[in-house]
């Protein structure tokens, strides 16, 4: 009898039209798609779509003295069991007072005044409620009451905060992002009491759904650019989207160009730098690399530490970095190049001692580069692939081994170990690792050339390349700014880093809304 007279109490039919529409709505027909006031239906249903997982619990129950059933569906182990028994079953198997048995129970009365719980959703679609029990979220459904509360009790097991291991610094913060989106952006929040920070979320996947989210500064970032960025992210279309590479490849400009259009990142502190510069950071749950877009070249060869050393150190270290860039692109191919086709070129000292050097080397010069530029790849990928304690030590005695064994067995020259080894040093200087793959990549390229051309080879690849990046772009930001379009006023961070009493303005290829830095 008491669930009847609250059942009458709940639904409040007023006329013969809407009683006829409230039938409708409980067909078997529609319940299969929309949550409705009839627990068993709506069991029933999820039961088929679910129910043949093992990890899936279904809990029936009656809510206190009222005599009214309701159930609970969540997943073991991404749920919190404790969370589930103190806040939720506790919670609703109560005692209710008689004034609330019959007249007062309803969805609002159990969200304000009987669930001790911050997060809580109400959701119409079966399919919603089965995504949200799937993603550690638990279900609450009572009979005579529809939709379904969604009850957030999800439990994520993540790693603790610990210095970034890609972007390892002498200077500056020791902490970096982990696998949970919550950490990450309470680390962009801890960051300093940000004004006008916005977390505008996503999801991505079709069958995998993942959480994401665009952050920008809403004061400072220009509205067109965010709006491009959320087009993009909104027009991917993948069954799951397991890592933030996924998404940088959905959404650069050029696919097909093997220079890095989106900046890829684990420390804090380089994406809080980089949305006060007007830039936008995306965030992927699963992971703890962060994209920020739009980016130049020159960005991918900055690193955090040059701002927090002083201006003269800050500059001299970021001025061997374009030097290395230099050397580890051109080295093996100017070698090839002068001893092949320009030995003129070489002072006669060094020739002869290069020409004594080579005397017992079978092979022509392009031969001997790759044989020891591949070995040193490889050498390069196993260290990566191999346990800590073993990988490092394996690259450097497997690099003695190699090249001293190549040498005294009359395969390649002296000389050539130095300019590998000073290759692959130089290559090891460049701070972001996407970068330090395409430039390996485009060495062999440059190689090539040389083997080709000579000399000439090398100059035609070098200006192929510059003509590629300077019509490259990264959400309509030219790659090569402020080099190309020029910009002298803003050199002040380019080659150089100038001291930061001078770096006044943000860059004016971002068209910021507030174009100064209020320094």
């Amino acid at each position: 009898m008491k669930v009847k007279k609250w059942r009458s109490t709940v639904k409040k039919i007023g006329n013969h039209a809407n009683e006829k529409e409230n039938k409708q709505e409980f067909t078997p027909q529609n319940s299969s798609n929309h949550v409705t006031d009839h627990l068993s239906l709506t069991l029933k249903v999820v039961k088929n779509e679910i129910g043949h997982n093992s990890d899936v619990h279904f809990r029936e129950f009656i809510i206190g003295r009222t005599g009214i059933q309701a159930a609970i569906i969540f997943v073991e182990g991404l749920s919190d069991k404790d969370l589930i028994e103190k806040h939720i079953l506790s919670s609703l198997m109560a005692d209710f007072s008689k004034e609330y048995q019959q007249d007062h129970l309803s969805k609002q009365f159990i969200k304000s005044q009987v669930l001790s719980i911050s997060d809580v959703e109400e959701v119409h679609s079966i399919k919603e409620v089965t995504s949200k029990v799937l993603t550690g979220s638990t279900a609450l459904l009572i009979d005579g009451l529809s939709p379904a509360l969604i009850l957030g009790t999800s439990k994520v097991k993540t790693r603790t905060i610990e210095e970034p291991v890609s972007e390892a610094l002498v200077r500056g913060p020791r902490v970096g992002f982990t696998e949970s989106l919550s950490d990450n952006t309470s680390l962009l929040r801890g960051n300093g009491d940000i004004e006008n920070l916005s977390l505008v979320k996503f999801q991505v996947g079709k069958r995998s759904k993942k959480d994401l989210i665009v952050a920008y500064i809403k004061e400072i970032v220009d509205p067109e650019l965010v709006e491009e960025v959320e087009k993009r992210i909104k027009k991917i279309d993948l069954d799951n989207v397991p890592e933030s590479g996924y998404v940088e490849q959905l959404i650069e400009d050029n696919y097909l160009s093997p220079f890095p259009q989106v900046q890829n990142t684990e420390r804090p502190d380089r994406v809080i730098a980089a949305l006060m510069e007007g830039r936008v950071a995306i965030l992927l749950d699963g992971t703890p690399f962060v994209l920020i877009a739009p980016v130049t070249f020159s960005m991918m060869l900055q690193s955090p530490e040059d701002y927090y050393e002083r201006w003269i150190p800050g500059t001299f270290i970021r001025f061997l970095r374009y030097i290395a860039v230099v050397l580890s692109l051109f080295t093996p191919a100017l070698y090839i190049a002068f001893i092949s086709f320009h030995p003129g070129l070489i002072p006669t000292k060094l020739a002869i001692s290069i020409i004594g050097s080579r005397s017992g080397v079978p092979f022509p010069a392009l031969i001997e580069a790759l044989f020891m530029e591949l070995s040193i790849e490889i050498l390069r990928e196993a260290g990566l692939r191999l346990p800590k304690p073993i990988g490092p030590a394996m690259g450097i005695v497997g690099g003695l081994i190699i090249g001293e064994a190549a040498v005294q067995a009359g395969i390649v020259s002296p000389i050539l170990v130095i300019v590998v080894a000073l290759t692959a040093i130089s290559s090891f200087s460049i701070p972001q690792y996407s970068v330090g793959i395409t430039l390996r990549i485009l060495r062999f390229v440059a190689m090539l050339c040389a083997a080709i051309l000579g000399l000439y080879g090398v100059i035609l690849f070098f200006l192929f390349m510059m003509s590629h990046l300077v019509k490259l772009k990264s959400f309509g930001v030219p790659y090569m700014s402020p080099a190309v379009p020029y910009r002298l006023s803003e050199w002040k961070d380019l080659v150089a880093r100038m001291p930061l009493m001078m770096m006044k303005r943000r860059p004016k290829m971002m068209h910021t809304k507030d174009p100064l830095r209020k320094g």
